[in-house]
């Protein structure tokens, strides 16, 4: 009777085993800036097709996703719009030694819908249209694009003429939301945005002079409490792959600089 029960037992344990073995790794938990949005669903998916596993990609503004990795979101890569937002995770000791690593060089357009009729070949001065009632911008607390937005808006010393009409979106994206809608007749938006169908079918946009602003660097780090940091490794490698790069370049992105990381 003993063996019997030893034997159904080892069953049942070599069954559980076998199951545990069979399901599928836990995803990829990706915090990425939401002027990823165009092109992270499509690397994204690449990187599952080659490598079997998976990734979740949540978009949002850089800013509020360093809060909550501050606070222990349970992500395992964060790709921010502003380098300094994973440097200073690396500071307090929130992120795996030696990963942080810059994959592009952001860039901000002026961004209005055909309905509006502007002449956006008059650069930012044409935000002083009495048309424009409303100018959609990344909330500048948290978005990097919205510190380069007001940036620009100031060095061209139109801040304060239009500081009044200024929208502000929780992110990029949601400004991008703004203008496309029509609650907004026009936006300094990412061109990786404004380079995507939707925007692209109901507007119009002119670069904004990369002098205008501080350069928007762009980097991504393996978080120190991820469970997944040999996968978050393997995606920062394969962003690194000519063909990848070059697929975030036709989206709207400039290499990084070299040197980014190491300042």
């Amino acid at each position: 009777m003993t063996y019997v029960r030893f034997a159904v037992l080892a069953v049942l344990v070599s069954a559980a085993v076998s199951s545990a073995a069979q399901l599928p790794a836990p995803a990829l938990a990706v915090a990425a800036a939401s002027d990823l949005q165009s092109v992270m669903p499509a690397l994204a998916s690449r990187f599952e097709r080659e490598t079997s596993g998976r990734v979740t990609l949540t978009f949002g503004s850089s800013g509020n996703f360093f809060s909550q990795i501050q606070n222990g979101a349970p992500f395992d890569l964060f790709f921010s719009a502003d380098v300094d937002y994973p440097r200073r995770l690396e500071a307090a000791g929130l992120t795996e030694p030696g990963t942080l690593q810059p994959y592009a060089i952001g860039r901000l357009v002026l961004y209005a819908s055909k309905a509006s009729g502007l002449d956006l070949g008059r650069g930012l001065a044409v935000l002083t249209d009495a048309r424009v009632r409303r100018i959609a911008i990344a909330n500048p607390e948290h978005a990097p694009y919205g510190r380069a937005a007001v940036a620009a808006l100031t060095h061209e010393r139109l801040y304060d003429q239009v500081r009044a009409r200024l929208v502000l979106g929780e992110n990029v994206s949601q400004a991008a939301q703004f203008v496309q809608s029509g609650n907004a007749q026009a936006g300094l938006l990412a061109l990786s945005l404004a380079l995507a169908p939707a925007l692209r079918a109901s507007g119009t946009y002119v670069d904004v002079p990369a002098a205008f602003y501080p350069a928007i660097e762009q980097a991504a780090v393996v978080i120190r409490a991820s469970s997944r940091k040999d996968a978050a490794r393997q995606f920062l490698t394969f962003l690194g792959r000519p063909e990848i790069v070059q697929m975030l370049k036709d989206a709207g992105f400039l290499p990084p600089r070299p040197a980014a990381a190491a300042r």
